[in-house]
């Protein structure tokens, strides 16, 4: 979010991203036991039935059906190591500081 509030807003196209990406963005509270209720609209949305996962995404929970996200774990039949070094392997080490 960071670098999204950096986007020059009279720029069409990053009004655009910044639209579509936020969409959908609700602010939850938890309740007095710690409970978060997750809108009705997300969880159709994200076609969330019964069980749920919480992926931690660095800064950032995703908050999956269960079964969907087992699939799409499955689904991914990359080797993680040649993933790591294509996503991160051009990455400066002085970058990450």
């Amino acid at each position: 979010m960071q670098k999204i509030n950096k986007l020059n807003r009279f720029v069409k196209k990053n009004n655009d991203f910044i639209r579509r990406f936020t969409a959908g963005v609700k602010v939850v509270e938890m309740d007095a036991s710690g409970r978060v209720l997750i809108p009705k609209d997300l969880c159709q949305f994200a076609g969330i039935e019964k069980q749920v996962v919480l992926s931690s995404a660095v800064n950032i929970i995703e908050i999956w059906d269960k079964d969907k996200y087992e699939k799409v774990i499955d689904e991914a039949v990359v080797d993680f190591a040649d993933l790591a070094e294509e996503v991160m392997g051009n990455i400066d080490v002085d970058e990450l500081s």
